[in-house]
């Protein structure tokens, strides 16, 4: 349930980008001069963010590395936000109150997408097992290091899949 509203947001970016371009583009170009090799054109940007939204909520959706796609969502909520909701701009009380509620929903999707980061469904996480190996000297440090580099791995690979599909699904879109 936490993912369907990065679905649906990110498919609709992906579907439009000129539609939310304008208000992006004050977060966007500062983010991406400070980011080299990122484009700084706002269309671009905000196209990768729904990808990545559409990409992200699909894998925590579907249960597959759904912490690596938790921490995704919640960096590409911090943007979306800040460009969306910047309620303390607004001079119409109306709007600000509805932008205000809008900025604390996000915050709130951010504080779900904290705990999705570290929940391990009921495991003890990899430190933790990785701990108690060395303590209780069931495991050798030499396995433990392995076993934390083959989840290491698995996670570099999960990235380098995910930013795959972004790109295939930004190039699909023009």
């Amino acid at each position: 349930m936490l993912a369907s509203v990065f679905l649906a947001g990110g498919w609709s970016t992906l579907r439009d980008p000129k539609r939310v371009a304008p208000a992006a583009e004050p977060v966007a170009v500062p983010v991406a001069f400070r980011i080299p090799g990122l484009t700084e054109n706002p269309e671009q940007l905000v196209r990768v963010n729904g990808a990545v939204q559409v990409g992200a909520g699909l894998m925590l959706a579907t249960g597959r590395v759904p912490r690596l796609a938790a921490l995704a969502l919640a960096g590409s909520l911090v943007p979306t936000t800040l460009a969306g909701h910047a309620w303390w701009k607004e001079k119409d009380q109306d709007r600000r109150a509805a932008q205000r509620t809008q900025f604390l929903k996000n915050l709130s999707l951010f504080g779900g997408l904290l705990i999705a980061t570290a929940d391990t469904h009921g495991k003890p996480s990899l430190a933790y097992r990785t701990q108690a190996a060395a303590v209780a000297g069931r495991r050798s440090a030499r396995h433990a290091r392995r076993e934390t580099s083959s989840a290491l791995t698995d996670a570099a690979g999960t990235l380098r899949s995910m930013s795959k599909n972004a790109q295939q699904t930004v190039a699909r879109q023009f």
